[in-house]
């Protein structure tokens, strides 16, 4: 009888939860003396049995290779769990498996049992991976800055082709080549391969740049980046290399170890505009670095998270003589919280430290470059040798809709998912200069504040547009976006 209770418990669980995201298929009938009706025996935790995962069917990788999937399972076949472990770790597989980007979908369901033996479906929608895209950007630091700023001038733009090539060899593989004209002249390649062992634990990545630009970055003055140009030369010329080996060992740490060779040379006309561009007026440096990151998610979503943690820390050491001398750590955190079934709290932080604290200019990159920002300084650089922010903020989904669209009749459609977020956020940061100039946001409190909303879709492209205000008195609209491409 006990047997026969579990048996039902096991029904309920996988497909009477609400929670269950994972669309756990249906058993089938039930005869009716499994069913709890009042006056029944009662189901005590005594009763729990633990239950082996016996087999792990999989389809729809028609790319991807079968080993590389269950690789980021939280179970294994001949594993053991009780009723309620399972449910929570077929969840956990489909996050899982959206977070590699290697699927539009997955659906992870009970395929049958025998006993206390049990199959499980997982069944993936692959997308699509090679990507020969045309190459148009901007290149200053965000869109704002371009549109406003520089009036959307063409002449501050890079175009030409990049190939991407993800899962390449159906291992989770990425390849990159780059072809770039206009403001800058490069080329460059990349090649991240996961996993170079039987074990699945260790990988590779290679990288290597080479160009040259006719306008360079060669100063910052009143938070503003200041350019000098010239139309017939160009004024600097770089080089990056670098090698890394990753292990990982679970799934949700992942390690870094890498060495790299840099070199930038610039025209005396840079060194005289700005002697520390490089120390005492140099016109190259070249230096080797080493550098050691974790990264960590346990997120429900990577590209847009409502649920969970991630960290990442990074520790670098470039140059070894007078040339260039740096030491530097740096951290970043987020955590995200469910305050009700559609609205949730984020918080996220980073924070950094070079060391010596005296370096030349192009070290001292700090706030408004990339990623590492100021919601409300857009139109900011903030250098300096250490700071961070902490960013808060509330989100409530309110729209959540997908569309099928129809390429041909015997294909399956093509479904495209619109998700849109409102939201409220607070920053508030710090840099420290010990050579400020006349830069006043350095060694000052920095606080900002705005409401937004975030428009999600397919490939996790992201459109962020925020109404900021900060101390200064400013406010504005700005616009953000992220994609893989």
């Amino acid at each position: 009888m006990a047997m026969k209770y579990s048996f039902w418990l096991f029904f309920v669980l996988l497909t009477g939860n609400t929670a269950l995201n994972a669309q756990v298929s249906t058993i089938g009938n039930i005869p009716n003396e499994f069913s709890l009706s009042p006056g029944n025996e009662t189901i005590n935790q005594s009763d729990a049995t633990l239950f082996v995962i016996r087999n792990i069917y999989i389809t729809g990788n028609k790319k991807t290779r079968r080993d590389i999937i269950l690789r980021e399972l939280p179970f294994k076949a001949g594993d053991h769990y009780l009723l309620q472990d399972i449910v929570a770790k077929f969840q956990q597989a489909r996050e899982q498996l959206l977070n590699t980007s290697l699927f539009h979908d997955v659906v992870v369901a009970l395929k049958s049992f025998e006993g206390y033996n049990v199959d499980v479906q997982i069944e993936v929608k692959e997308r699509w991976y090679l990507f020969p895209i045309p190459y148009f950007k901007p290149v200053d630091r965000n869109f704002n800055e371009w549109l406003v700023e520089q009036k959307g001038s063409l002449a501050r733009v890079n175009y030409g082709l990049k190939i991407l090539y993800n899962n390449t060899t159906g291992r989770n593989d990425k390849f990159r080549l780059w072809f770039i004209s206009g403001y800058t002249h490069q080329f460059s390649f990349s090649y991240d391969r996961l996993y170079i062992d039987k074990a699945l634990k260790w990988g590779m990545e290679v990288n290597f740049g080479v160009g040259k630009t006719k306008e360079v970055n060669y100063n910052t003055i009143g938070n503003e980046q200041v350019f000098v140009k010239d139309s017939n030369l160009f004024l600097q010329n770089f080089l990056d290399a670098n090698v890394e080996l990753t292990y990982r060992r679970a799934i949700k740490t992942r390690h870094r170890f890498g060495i790299g060779y840099h070199i930038q040379n610039v025209k005396d006309t840079i060194a005289k505009l700005n002697p520390t561009y490089f120390y005492a007026g140099r016109t190259q440096v070249s230096y080797p670095e080493l550098y050691y990151t974790m990264s960590y998610f346990d997120v429900d979503y990577i590209p847009y998270p409502t649920k969970g943690y991630a960290a990442e820390l990074n520790f670098s050491k470039k140059g070894f003589t007078n040339t260039i001398n740096s030491w530097q750590l740096s951290v970043k955190g987020s955590a995200n919280w469910h305050l009700s079934p559609r609205t949730y709290l984020n918080l996220q932080s980073f924070s950094t430290i070079k060391l010596p604290f005296e370096q030349p200019y192009f070290n001292q990159r700090l706030l408004g470059y990339g990623d590492v920002f100021m919601q409300g300084y857009e139109y900011y650089v903030i250098d300096g040798v250490a700071g961070g922010y902490l960013k808060a903020g509330i989100t409530k989904e309110v729209l959540s809709v997908s569309r099928n669209f129809f390429t041909k009749k015997s294909q399956e459609p093509l479904r495209i998912p619109l998700r849109i977020f409102a939201k409220v956020y607070g920053n508030a940061g710090y840099v420290y200069n010990s050579q400020p100039g006349n830069n006043f946001l350095v060694n000052r409190m920095l606080y900002s504040a705005g409401f937004g909303i975030d428009i999600l879709t397919y490939y996790d492209f992201t459109i962020k547009l925020e109404y900021s205000f900060n101390q200064l008195g400013e406010n504005g609209l700005f616009l953000h976006r992220m994609s893989n491409f």
